[in-house]
């Protein structure tokens, strides 16, 4: 019997693991299931630690490189064809790349 493992976060929402693996493509045993349960569970303890902290005088940064303008400019090059594209795909439709659905309609 498979066991559908439900973690309750601080604010009371629920993560259900079986879901999270899923989504990720990774299948679990029971053991590994258990195994997540606890250190998820840890994980989102102190990330819970970490948000009772007071960060008002704390200046919000997005980098710490003081780096600006970095990024490159937009320009078009040559790139492959459309048939040179497809050319080792395993499957193929009408052009495009064919790939086996990953979520189930619900």
């Amino acid at each position: 019997m498979k066991k559908n493992i439900k973690l309750k976060t601080k604010d009371s929402s629920v993560i259900d693991i079986d879901y999270v693996s899923k989504l990720a493509n990774i299948p679990l045993t029971d053991k590994e299931k258990a195994l997540f349960e606890k250190q998820l569970t840890d994980v989102l303890a102190y990330i819970a630690k970490l948000n009772e902290i007071n960060t008002d005088k704390v200046e919000p940064i997005a980098q710490v490189t003081n780096l600006q303008n970095i990024t490159r400019d937009d320009r078009t090059a040559p790139s492959l064809s459309q048939e040179d594209a497809l050319k080792n795909a395993p499957k193929t439709h009408n052009g495009f790349f064919e790939v086996d659905a990953i979520f189930e309609e619900q």
